[in-house]
């Protein structure tokens, strides 16, 4: 099972830019359609972008549609998510997760992932 890491996040301003890493270990990236989540404290875990397995199919919810890119390297077993414009309803901790098979609706269930990060927190003053 891949063992999952976030890094990148911060506190910045409202418009600001910032780039979410993900680095697995202990397994093979590829193998794993990857996704990033968000979540803040009393509300529901929210699917934020999917990539498939090589990278040539992605999601995206749509309150990040057109300013956040999710694209990943498998040879360096690292998914990346790059989020411009940020806003303050962009404040969350944001998890990247695995997962073998891709999914006709985003998944957000804990068990609907192989794997799961610590998580690592993203907050955009206003």
């Amino acid at each position: 099972q891949v063992h999952l890491v976030e890094s990148g996040g911060g506190l910045v301003q409202a418009g600001d830019s910032l780039r979410l890493s993900c680095a697995a270990s202990g397994g093979t990236l590829s193998s794993y359609a990857m996704l990033w989540l968000r979540q803040n404290p009393g509300k529901e875990r929210e699917f934020v972008a999917g990539i498939s397995w090589s990278g040539g199919t992605t999601a995206y919810a749509d309150s990040v549609s057109g300013r956040f890119t999710i694209t990943r390297d498998n040879d360096k077993n690292t998914v990346y998510l790059q989020m411009k414009s940020l806003k303050p309803e962009d404040t969350a901790v944001y998890y990247c997760a695995a997962r073998t098979e891709w999914w006709k609706s985003p998944p957000t269930g804990t068990h609907d992932f192989d794997s799961w990060g610590q998580g690592t927190q993203v907050t955009v003053s206003s």
